[in-house]
């Protein structure tokens, strides 16, 4: 039986990047994992640890000898001779192998018979190591850094009284024959059960102690078996090695400081994913800010703390701001209060900035700035932000008096829409754009649906994120996103790959979401002409149309999936081209319905035969119906009148589901008719009657969806 073993590895650094730190530590793990399977070892389980110093990765019952593998070799048939002998192809596989031929064995049976080898298992303790340096290579590292010991002075050169250091003189060897890492490595740590195993790594050696915390415990901890690690770490080394876990502390401690002083800890999860790994041994720490700031939108107030300081900024039951918040010392001071104080003196000066940048803008309203957008470059193809202002208030004059909805108020959020881009606060903090401007808006007196709409004309800003809750704020939000995914379009500037600096995928989803999931019946292409034919550059606008056409159902098709629907049920309905992304829905909705009928497979499937059909025939179906013979043919014809009659109705109120059901019901006639009717008759006349029925059954599920493609 294998015998098992837990595996550890550390690898000890200076301090690791905050915000990449989570990211490396599963990738490290994931890697590891992936060589240990492709090389044949079993394990239960790997159990992640990272902090701002280190990178470990705990196997579970690790397999201390992989599992044997067989080679195939060639076919016994030209393996020997008639004699027995072995021919040169038996030889040769065998010295591939580094195997006698006496060692080779046989599998199958007659002429699939051939030899094999079975390749004992490799020990672990010989290729861990290996993996290790292999995953390492691979961790998603944007650029290494390199480190070492300085062997020789830099050398120093003289020109026109300036020093020139040869960069490359720093250094005792030549960086690109070294091996990088994210950070400096300090330590190794190498341990499968209790056996420590050899390493050299970094120009390091492995050992068979860990580290604990910088000022705490900064001393080896020696450890006899990985069971003990996160432990030792924590009793000895104050070190909490689990990043989860540490998260969990910092919630959990954050909450009981906020609550000590009356209020509720403001927490955002990529925060405190960066507090988190920011420290070892979080200890929480409450410090205070004078209540006048509280004037200031509260929202300027959290991004100050939060962005600048990474505090929790702390709040009453009402949602309202305190005049406290929480940061996180990674030390047990002997003196807490002295970095209470100076975290007070440290985010004063951020807050008095805000408070002026508050006043500052606030002595020119927005509607004074709209000038100044003719200084900021869109595109250079697309004119400036007052230009692209121009364009997004013409749409949204067209957009909302489509909807109903107040067209001055639209075209007045529209003129306003970029204006708090040009304040102090956004330039200092880009985040709060749309923010900044509902609040400036409010201050100048602005309309309150406009204010409003100056914020939500970015939303969703996320996946999943909120959809504006105002309809003009929905008019501006449609409108900003239209002119800029087809302006983009048509400078040529389309995403490929990764690379996406606009965020067009981002703004086409936003716009199939806010029509969507606020029941906005609009044709998106009719949109999409009116926003190309303001452009003035010199374009191809039938080219460009179709390409961005092509990439907004591209993203309505990831959004129908992520929905629960299937491609196949995407392209029914795609396939009748409607142009209103909320009328597809409601079709892709009745499709998706249909689907769970008895009747729908059949259906499908006869679908699938008409349309072949029609296409393989050499005249086009007429439109009039003339003699029908038999039986078959004269009762589905009876059927399809009636269910035309029927679904009309149902047709004009958008009810797919009731009129994909009484489709449903014409299942019995349309078998009865391929049972026992010949479409392709030699009658010519009566041949083109069977082919106009076919085609009037046809166009009736057309007018929902193309039912043949759920044929898989």
């Amino acid at each position: 039986m294998n015998k098992k073993r837990d595996l550890l590895v550390e690898i000890g650094t200076e301090e690791l990047p905050p915000k990449a730190l989570k990211t490396l530590s599963l990738a490290f793990a994931h890697e590891i994992e992936q060589d240990l399977g492709k090389n044949g070892f079993g394990f239960e389980r790997t159990e992640v640890f990272a902090t701002p110093r280190r990178l470990a990765v705990k196997v579970i019952n690790l397999d201390e000898i992989s599992q044997p593998t067989l080679q195939l070799g060639p076919p016994v048939s030209i393996s020997f001779d008639t004699n027995g002998n072995p021919t040169v192809v038996a030889e040769k596989f065998a010295e591939k192998l580094g195997c006698a031929i006496s060692d080779l064995k046989r599998v199958g049976e007659g002429k699939n018979e051939k030899l094999s080898y079975e390749i004992p298992g490799a020990t672990a303790v010989q290729l861990i190591p290996s993996f290790i340096e292999t995953a390492l290579s691979r961790l998603p590292i944007p650029k290494l850094m390199y480190w070492g010991e300085l062997t020789t002075l830099p050398t120093i050169t003289q020109v026109n009284n300036e020093r020139h250091f040869d960069e490359h003189s720093w250094y005792g060897y030549e960086l690109d024959k070294k091996p990088g890492f994210v950070r400096p490595v300090q330590w190794l740590l190498l341990l499968f059960g209790n056996e420590a195993l050899e390493m050299t790594l970094f120009g390091l050696t492995s050992v068979k102690h860990t580290f604990g915390h910088r000022f705490h415990a900064p001393y080896p901890l020696p450890l006899s078996n990985p069971d003990e690690y996160p432990e030792i770490l924590k009793q000895q080394g104050k070190v909490t090695a689990g990043f989860e876990e540490r998260m969990t502390i910092i919630r959990d401690a954050a909450n009981q400081a906020a609550s000590n002083v009356g209020g509720i800890a403001h927490i955002e999860d990529d925060l405190l994913e960066e507090v988190a790994a920011l420290n070892e041994w979080p200890v929480p720490v409450v410090g205070n800010f004078d209540a006048r700031f509280l004037e200031l939108p509260q929202e300027v107030l959290i991004t100050t703390m939060q962005a600048n300081q990474k505090y929790f900024p702390v709040k009453n039951a009402a949602g309202r701001l305190l005049p406290h918040f929480i940061t996180f010392a990674n030390i047990e001071s002997s003196n807490p209060e002295s970095i209470r104080q100076g975290n007070e003196r440290v985010v004063l000066p951020r807050l008095v900035d805000a408070e002026f940048f508050w006043k500052q803008d606030r002595k020119q309203s927005l509607a004074e700035r709209v000038e100044s957008l003719k200084s900021i470059v869109f595109q250079k193809d697309l004119g400036t932000l007052f230009d692209k202002t121009e364009r997004v208030a013409n749409l949204a004059a067209l957009i909302a008096e489509k909807l109903g909805a107040n067209v001055a108020l639209a075209k007045r959020s529209a003129l306003l829409a970029k204006t708090d881009l040009m304040t102090n606060m956004v330039g200092e903090f880009a985040n709060l754009q749309g923010t900044m401007g509902r609040y400036y808006a409010a201050a100048d007196g602005e309309h309150a649906d406009v204010a409003l709409a100056l914020e939500e004309h970015y939303y969703p800003k996320q996946s999943g994120g909120a959809t504006p809750s105002g309809p003009i704020g929905q008019v501006l939000a449609l409108a900003e996103k239209i002119d800029t995914l087809a302006g983009i379009f048509s400078a040529g500037l389309i995403p490929t790959g990764d690379k996406d600096p606009y965020a067009l995928r981002r703004a086409t989803l936003g716009i199939l979401r806010v029509l969507i999931e606020n029941g906005i019946a609009l044709d998106v292409v009719e949109l999409l002409d009116a926003a190309l034919d303001q452009f003035s550059h010199d374009f191809n606008k039938v080219e460009t149309r179709q390409k961005v056409i092509g990439f907004l159902f591209d993203r309505l098709k990831g959004y129908c999936l992520d929905q629960g629907y299937t491609s196949h049920e995407f392209e029914a309905v795609l396939a009748v081209n409607p142009t209103s992304p909320l009328d597809f829905m409601l079709r892709i909705r009745a499709v998706q319905s249909f689907r769970t009928l008895p009747e729908a497979e059949s259906l499908a499937a006869a679908n699938k035969r008409i349309i072949n059909i029609l296409k393989k025939s050499d005249q086009a179906p007429t439109e009039t119906i003339g003699t029908l013979v038999e039986a078959a043919e004269k009762n589905l014809l009876a059927a399809a009148e009636q269910s035309e009659t029927d679904i009309l109705p149902l047709l004009a109120e958008q009810n797919y589901p009731l009129a994909l059901s009484r489709l449903a019901q014409l299942r019995d006639s349309v078998d009865a008719f391929f049972d026992n009717v010949m479409v392709n008759t030699d009658d010519e006349a009566l041949r083109n009657s069977r082919l106009a029925l076919l085609a009037k059954l046809s166009n009736q599920f057309l007018k929902i969806a193309d039912i043949s493609k759920l044929q898989s």
